[in-house]
């Protein structure tokens, strides 16, 4: 009898498919700011095992510590500011409509008020391009351009860690602990490399996956794997 492929193992639950959410320090997101403008002090820059990049420790004026999104430039001891007359300055935290076109952004809000949904990993920036009287055009660090609300916030610089990428992993054990924080099945083997009773790619007389790789939405787990719902295979043309 063959044992379930991951798409079906995964519907269970178990620990192996569970993120260690217990171990994360906290959902990141903007310092919240009305009319005026909050200083806050960063005290340590910590690792949170939900991302890539560090985090800064913040205290606010009345006392209380958040977490933010680390960026470069600043370190402990440092202040970062937010409000929507602040100076355009690494760190601090305002309104797309108030920062100038080809600043370096990152953690940008996709909707006003949801915390920051763009440009989050280690490294990674964004850049204002254009305004409009009722948007702002934003490169995404992929490339792609995209719209925003002029009210949605974003933090001015690049995220911290950005020299991740560049070290290698050099043993498998380490790489091992990294899925293991993002709840990632790993190692992963192929299907193609699988007995036919293992996985509907399995099995041939060579690694071939012999028949189509594009399969319905509503296929059951056992058969969804490969292309699923695709609008369209094949090169791009």
């Amino acid at each position: 009898m063959g044992k379930r492929i991951i798409s079906q193992n995964r519907g269970r639950g178990t620990p192996t498919y569970r993120a260690p959410s217990h171990k994360y320090k906290a959902d990141v997101r903007h310092l919240k700011f009305g009319d005026g403008v909050i200083e806050a002090k960063i005290e340590d820059v910590v690792h949170d095992p939900a991302r890539n990049g560090p985090l800064f420790l913040v205290r606010l004026p009345n006392g209380r510590k958040e977490y933010v999104l680390a960026v470069e430039g600043k370190g402990v001891g440092d202040t970062i500011k937010a409000g929507e007359s602040v100076e355009i300055d690494v760190g601090n935290i305002t309104l797309l409509r108030n920062i100038p076109e080809g600043t370096p952004v990152c953690n940008i809000e996709s909707v006003p008020g949801d915390g920051g949904k763009f440009a989050r990993a280690s490294g990674t920036y964004a850049f204002v391009v254009a305004h409009e009287e009722d948007r702002v055009l934003v490169q995404l660090p992929s490339g792609t351009m995209k719209w925003f609300h002029p009210n949605c916030r974003a933090m001015i610089g690049v995220v911290a860690g950005a020299g991740r990428t560049d070290k290698p992993f050099v043993k498998a054990g380490k790489k091992f602990h990294k899925m293991k924080s993002k709840a990632a099945k790993w190692p992963r083997v192929r299907g193609v490399a699988m007995n036919a009773v293992d996985h509907p790619f399995g099995g041939g007389k060579h690694q071939h996956v012999g028949r189509p790789k594009t399969v319905s939405r509503n296929a059951p787990p056992g058969r969804k794997v490969g292309s699923i719902a695709a609008r369209r295979t094949g090169v791009r043309r």
